[in-house]
């Protein structure tokens, strides 16, 4: 027993010899994790994460699934010839007059393995040559299916296998405080994602498009996002993002994004009839107003005032008259010009709706069956 306690006393103290020792000479032996650099400079590095784990918060996630399918877009424009271009005096006092293609930057969400693209009417509008590049590094000259320059939406299309899709979203489920995250290619720098919040729903009266019902986000949005994807917190599309609000050209935390649902009916329009068909009743809409009110003698406190009626127009066949209010539209409630729009145009033509009325002091349905609004002509910007 002797020896084994005086055995077990002498090893105990080489132990503690050997590593106060190592403590006094290489203390970095034996701090938790400890390595040395290529300097030979001791280091301290954090334990590998878990597989498969993301920190609290983390809208990693939302961005791994949602990114894949958003595109750069690059557009290329002839450049318009001046007749006199051909003169070797004109040459010779001002020469090459706009020889250079114009070139344009914008981004796109592939919505179906068929290779149909949304993205902005303004970002493809005037361009002769199309081209996409995917987050893959792949490349492929794309052809405009269809544009809708009133909502400012374009459908392209591309020739290629195996496509990410993104997952259409429920834009009329969004509030006010959702997260959402902002992907696209701002600047031409690469594919970038931003985060924020829904600012506000239903912007419209901005001057943008003839149908505006704009999400608005504090996610930054730079020249270069237009056309790209506005997402939830998994990955979900809820918008194509389409403008910002900007005294400098950046971002001021003021952008706008067209909801999905807006998109997917223009997506469907395009692809089935090469065009968006909308209702039309054919009427002269304002903003209610204390002055427009007393001149046509009606006592109604919200609406859309009607100061002008197509004649023979579906309006004039359903019993509509200058000065009725509109109050409603298939029983959804209309407190603006913008409203009213956008109540009629959702509206199937040749299927009658109701639109309540005050007229004076009396309240009254109409039936009227609304025809195809008129397609609005646009002259081809220069890009």
């Amino acid at each position: 027993m002797k020896r084994i306690w005086l055995l077990f006393s002498q090893t105990v103290t080489v132990l503690v010899a050997a590593y106060f020792v190592v403590a006094t000479l290489q203390p970095d032996w034996i701090r938790k994790g400890a390595i040395r650099s290529g300097a030979g400079i001791a280091l301290i590095e954090a334990p590998p994460s878990a597989t498969g784990h993301v920190p609290p918060g983390s809208l990693s996630g939302a961005a791994r699934k949602a990114s894949p399918a958003v595109v750069s877009i690059n557009t290329s424009t002839a450049p318009a010839r001046d007749p006199r271009s051909s003169d070797p005096w004109f040459r010779f006092f001002f020469g090459d007059q706009g020889n250079e293609p114009q070139a344009g930057l914008g981004s796109g969400v592939i919505v179906s393995p068929d290779g149909y693209i949304l993205t902005n009417n303004h970002v493809v509008e005037g361009a002769d040559e199309i081209d996409v590049t995917l987050s893959d590094s792949r490349r492929a000259r794309a052809r405009v299916v269809g544009t809708d320059p009133e909502t400012d939406l374009a459908i392209l299309k591309v020739e290629l296998d195996k496509l990410p899709v993104i997952v259409l979203g429920n834009s009329d489920e969004l509030a006010v405080g959702d997260v959402v995250l902002a992907i696209g290619n701002p600047f031409g720098v690469g594919q970038t994602v931003t985060s924020g919040i829904v600012s506000a729903l239903g912007r419209s009266q901005l001057g943008i498009n003839t149908f505006e019902n704009f999400i608005q986000t504090d996610a930054a949005i730079n020249p270069g996002n237009s056309g790209g994807a506005l997402v939830d917190v998994n990955g979900n599309l809820l918008g194509i993002n389409t403008a910002i609000y900007s005294r400098s050209g950046g971002s001021l935390g003021i952008g706008f994004a067209i909801p999905v649902s807006t998109a997917r009916m223009v997506l469907d329009g395009i692809v089935r009839e090469g065009k968006v068909t909308r209702g039309w009743i054919g009427v002269e809409p304002n903003e209610l107003s204390p002055e427009l009110a007393e001149t046509f003698g009606v006592k109604a406190a919200e609406g859309v005032i009607i100061t002008g009626v197509l004649q023979d127009g579906p309006a004039a066949q359903g019993g509509m008259r200058p000065g009725d209010v509109i109050v409603q539209v298939a029983g959804k409630p209309v407190t603006n010009v913008a409203g009213l729009l956008s109540s009629v145009a959702a509206l199937r033509p040749g299927e009658a709706a109701t639109f309540q009325v005050q007229r004076g002091n009396r309240v009254m349905d109409l039936e009227l069956t609304p025809g195809v609004r008129p397609q609005q002509r646009r002259t081809r910007q220069q890009r």
